[in-house]
């Protein structure tokens, strides 16, 4: 079977860190994010046609023309012209049933066992708020009379999670599909309509659905995954004098100096060294070839490849883009001190995170002079670099980069 990923989209939302590198790309756990979504396919599907577009080379890099058993094509949307306009993309290759799905979520291999089960259907989601999504509105059997996106009026909680199984004849329902006010071809109206025509039902997940719309999504997403680990795969070296509590992985060739206390679960790559006395709290991932010097503090973060984090720095709740470097006693503030919810500015405008624990979200190639202080929520682009002792209560971004 065949299944469509879209992953084409620029994805402003989560920038800075999608300046650099396309959404599929940002890593969970120490691997990028469609290498969790693909390990869900496998032995589901055979064939896999990646709609890509924004910087497509690098994920054609990464990724090859086979990802266990799957043979994986590429096929490029040069247009943002919406999602099923993305989908029509994939016509010249589907030959039968195919899913087809949003890259950039993660979506449980047992609703998807489920799924390719049904002849015509979409995941569903039963939510607290329907008007913030697209909701099916279903009979009794679980079969779509409609399909509306933000209802202002309740017609029923099953939010439209963006997956779905189609016919190939689905193809000429598209082509037929009027553009939105937006200018797009949705491949929403295309499902409403087809739901008049002939049976299209709904499957509510019973597993899991990681939707990353932002870049502290992937905080969220990597404390998910990582709460599954059980066992330790220690390939590194490890001094005497060093604690490790819990699941915790680190990589060939990495040294763990003396004084290290770490509370798993924990990745760490390969060639980092850590330490003396430094302190690796739960849901950490760091990536290949980083230093963490002397007595460092790192809380549920994410720090990918190539980073240095001077000796007395703490970093919190934080995404960390590649080639950063922290000047010594930097602190990522991740609380607020009314204690309440971390807002961070999204094209201009506040954006909950929804979380209590936020700290800073730094692009590749950031520098920090030494006891640079970051406010929660904070957003850095690439190549910034700040004074010593300066406080960043504001985003700092680069005229390198526009939204």
């Amino acid at each position: 079977m065949q299944a469509v990923m879209m992953v084409a989209g620029k994805s402003t939302r989560t920038y800075p860190l999608t300046l650099t590198r396309p959404k599929p790309l940002l890593p969970i756990a120490n691997r990028p994010l469609i290498y969790h979504s693909l390990d869900q396919m496998t032995g589901l599907f055979d064939e896999v046609i990646l709609i890509v577009g924004y910087r497509q080379e690098m994920i054609v890099r990464e990724l090859g023309e086979n990802y266990r058993g799957m043979h994986l094509v590429y096929q490029e949307q040069k247009q943002q012209l919406g999602t099923g306009h993305a989908v029509l993309q994939a016509k010249p290759y589907i030959r039968d049933k195919f899913v087809a799905m949003n890259g950039d979520d993660l979506f449980a291999r047992s609703d998807l066992e489920a799924l390719v089960g049904l002849e015509y259907g979409a995941l569903v989601k039963q939510v607290k708020d329907p008007s913030l999504y697209g909701v099916f509105e279903v009979d009794g059997h679980h079969r779509v009379k409609n399909l509306v996106e933000k209802p202002k009026q309740f017609i029923g909680n099953l939010a439209n999670i963006g997956c779905y199984v189609l016919q190939r004849d689905f193809f000429s329902e598209l082509e037929n599909t009027p553009k939105s006010e937006r200018g797009e071809i949705e491949i929403t109206s295309a499902i409403a309509a087809v739901s008049k025509k002939t049976n299209f039902y709904v499957l509510p997940i019973q597993g899991f659905w990681l939707p990353t719309g932002f870049a502290w999504d992937l905080l969220k997403h990597q404390e998910f995954l990582m709460s599954k680990m059980q066992q330790s795969d220690i390939r590194g070296f490890v001094e005497e004098g060093v604690t490790i509590k819990g699941a915790v992985t680190i990589g060939e060739k990495s040294f763990i100096k003396s004084g290290v206390y770490i509370e798993g679960p924990v990745f760490i790559g390969d060639g980092c060294t850590i330490g003396p006395n430094c302190y690796l709290r739960p849901y950490t991932a760091i990536g290949n070839n980083c230093r963490i010097g002397q007595a460092v503090e790192i809380k549920s973060s994410i720090i990918m490849e190539n980073c240095n984090i001077c000796h007395l720095s703490y970093v919190g709740d934080s995404v960390m883009g590649a080639g950063c470097n922290l000047g010594a006693g930097t602190v990522t503030a991740n609380h607020r001190h009314d204690d309440g919810i971390v807002y961070s500015i999204i094209k201009g405008a506040k954006v909950s995170t929804e979380r209590r624990k936020m700290g800073a979200i730094l692009a590749d190639g950031v520098q920090t002079g030494v006891h640079t202080s970051i406010y929660p929520g904070r957003k850095l682009w690439p190549g910034i670099l700040t004074r010593p002792g300066q406080i960043v209560d504001k985003d700092v971004i680069s005229d390198q980069f526009e939204w």
